[in-house]
């Protein structure tokens, strides 16, 4: 019997990505019809917590290899080889559809999130590490900037960090200047297959934790609702303007946040214990992305929670704003504290505790 994922893709438009660079994950979900990964620092710490067998000699040799290096070095050094033996796992899948799936995420450092130029400078380097190698960029201020500079660069990019339709179209609109700029030099684009991450499920999280901090009173279950409801007004704002970025949804809570998705030209980017569940399921699927969300709920949502319009409409926030956004906030210091962990993960090879035998 075809597994509800498989269904999907084989079925629809819709492609799904792994959420994790874990070789385990990562082999059932190409099993599954995955043409694509992601990671973040995050997820890497996740990665080693369960892999650790895997990476424990590596560590040491970076270390051994590189006397000076400080433990966030080793850190950076360690994502990378782990995007590229994830990037190893796809490139057949790249190769097959002549490099327009089969592609790795891997993300610039969140600590970077100022900071255009920094930004820029790693995504270019990333992009070296694989012929399939995506790039993360965060959807700040400065990174919709870096997204535009990188674009022009030919590093195809994933932007992150990103939950609202104004990131997102903020986002694609940078993109089609990179693009631009580099046709008007006569620079390939044809092979550049860039994406922006709507993360739904923080979107949700937030919205919720809006409601509860300020006694809004709004039906619990039209909370469950938020992020498929931005994500369905980005889509539908896609189909009228032709963006040449494709989105993506990510952060899952509940299964609607594949099955109402089902049948967009979109990614779905899931992690190993969602596809479990979804394979396990017995939702029918269908395509139901252009079925739209209760207008009952959307205009609950609209009516009474301010950071909700900010997400909804193309033109809820400026640039400037998306820094801080709460549901930014609140991953960028996710991600931050995740790279700062991770680093010591890697210090605990480099200084080991003499207390400890």
């Amino acid at each position: 019997m075809t597994s509800p994922l498989l269904q999907t893709v084989s079925t629809t438009q819709t492609d799904y990505w792994n959420d994790s660079c874990s070789i385990e994950e990562l082999t059932y979900a190409i099993g599954h019809g995955a043409v694509g990964a992601t990671t973040n620092p995050n997820i890497v710490l996740n990665v080693l917590n369960k892999e650790m067998h895997l990476w424990e000699e590596r560590i040491r040799a970076i270390i051994f290899e590189n006397a000076t290096w400080s433990e966030a070095e080793v850190a950076w050094k360690l994502i990378e080889e782990m995007a590229v033996r994830g990037a190893g796992l796809l490139q057949p899948t790249f190769e097959r559809s002549g490099g327009v799936k089969g592609r790795l995420s891997i993300q610039t450092n969140p600590m970077f999130y100022r900071n255009s130029e920094a930004i820029v400078a790693q995504a270019r380097h990333f992009a070296t590490l694989a012929p399939n190698m995506q790039v993360k960029i965060p959807a700040t201020w400065a990174g919709v900037k870096a997204v535009e500079e990188a674009t022009y660069h030919g590093v195809n990019v994933n932007a992150t960090v990103s939950f609202t339709v104004p990131q997102a179209v903020a986002v694609a609109q940078a993109v089609e200047r990179g693009l631009n700029r580099r046709a008007a030099e006569g620079k390939e684009i044809s092979g550049m297959r860039p994406v922006c991450t709507i993360m739904i499920g923080r979107t949700d999280d937030w919205i919720k934790m809006v409601v509860k901090r300020d006694g809004l009173d709004v039906d619990p279950a039209y909370l469950e609702w938020a992020g498929i409801a931005v994500f369905k007004n980005a889509y539908r704002i896609w189909q009228e303007q032709g963006y040449r970025t494709r989105l993506l949804a990510a952060a899952y809570r509940h299964l609607g946040h594949w099955s109402e998705l089902i049948g967009g030209d979109i990614v779905l980017t899931i992690p190993y214990e969602w596809q479990l569940k979804i394979n396990s399921s017995t939702i029918p699927v269908v395509e139901r992305m252009h079925h739209q969300v209760e207008s009952q709920i959307v205009d609950t949502l609209y009516s009474r929670v301010a950071d909700f319009r900010r997400a909804y409409d193309a033109d809820g926030m400026a640039p400037m704003a998306f820094d801080v956004y709460g549901a930014t906030v609140r991953t960028l210091r996710t991600f931050i504290a995740a790279a700062h962990d991770l680093m010591g993960v890697v210090r605990e090879f480099m200084l080991p505790n003499p207390d400890v035998k």
